[in-house]
């Protein structure tokens, strides 16, 4: 399943399935059909990284940040060398732009640094000839972290098609891995998604879109109990279930989308209704 992650919200806004005998790059072209994405920024890892989605993104009038890896080795390789190119020169006379954030905690410092390209030299091979289309920027992430026993460093290059800024574009990568940690580590472990064993037909499909209505649901739940509390609270307590479905929008009988009726929720969900 391929799921969509509105960050900012921290909601699921939609999901594919991935064909028999494929990957996610066959889902994610069917999800961004989906979606209103106009003036957002859409952001994918290496698998999402392909020519016709960078395109379909642009058709929607949205901005992209792509991750770069081997899966494109010729970009990959153009833009290691531009980057090289640029540290040997001391990035004069290029258009370009940087950011640097630290972070302490957990007993770590993590240290990033951004730098963004917008030189339309670079451009013009790799937009022209290879076919990217709307490339704007070249990015590289240095990402230091500090441990007491050790120093981890990694780099990651992007391509985007936003302007040079390297502290927007900083800020949408790191808001790209919400998804790991707000979505499928909470589908992973709060709600046991690894230990199902439904294979029959949709069914697996079907409970994985409930599931994720049931966080969306309760991550409206403005209370300070985890996750793991408040679906507890929702089995044993039924004036708190009756509350967060109730956040649930439908089309009554009036025709114009309104909030749940309190009354009917009640009636439905009551215990002597149960009986």
């Amino acid at each position: 399943m391929v799921s969509a992650w509105a960050s900012v919200n921290g909601l699921t806004l939609g999901q594919c399935k991935a064909h028999a005998k494929s990957n996610e790059i066959s889902a994610i072209p069917e999800l961004l059909e989906l979606l209103r994405i106009k003036g957002y920024i859409v952001t994918l890892d290496a698998m999402g990284c392909q020519k016709q989605i960078a395109q379909q993104i642009r058709d929607k009038q949205a901005d992209y940040v792509l991750a770069v890896k081997d899966n494109q080795r010729q970009l990959h390789q153009d833009i290691e060398q531009w980057f090289a190119y640029a540290d040997q020169i001391d990035f004069e006379g290029l258009d370009h732009d940087y950011f640097r954030s630290v972070n302490k905690g957990h007993g770590r410092i993590e240290v990033r640094q951004r730098w963004a390209i917008s030189d339309p030299l670079a451009f013009e091979y790799i937009r022209y000839y290879e076919g990217w289309v709307d490339i704007s920027t070249i990015v590289r992430v240095q990402r230091e972290r500090r441990l007491p026993d050790r120093v981890e460093r990694k780099t990651a290059y992007y391509i985007s098609s936003l302007a040079a800024n390297a502290q927007t574009l900083l800020h949408a990568t790191r808001q790209h891995w919400g998804i790991e940690n707000s979505l499928h580590w909470v589908m992973d472990v709060t709600f046991q998604e690894d230990q199902m064993r439904t294979r029959k037909g949709d069914s697996a499909q079907n409970l994985i879109a409930l599931r994720n209505i049931a966080l969306n649901i309760l991550k409206k739940d403005p209370s300070k109990s985890s996750l793991k509390q408040k679906r507890y609270r929702a089995a044993l307590d039924d004036a708190f279930l009756l509350k967060s479905l109730s956040q649930i929008r439908c089309d009554c009988p009036g025709g114009e989308p309104v909030n749940l009726c309190r009354a009917r929720l009640w009636e439905k969900f009551s215990p002597q209704a149960w009986e």
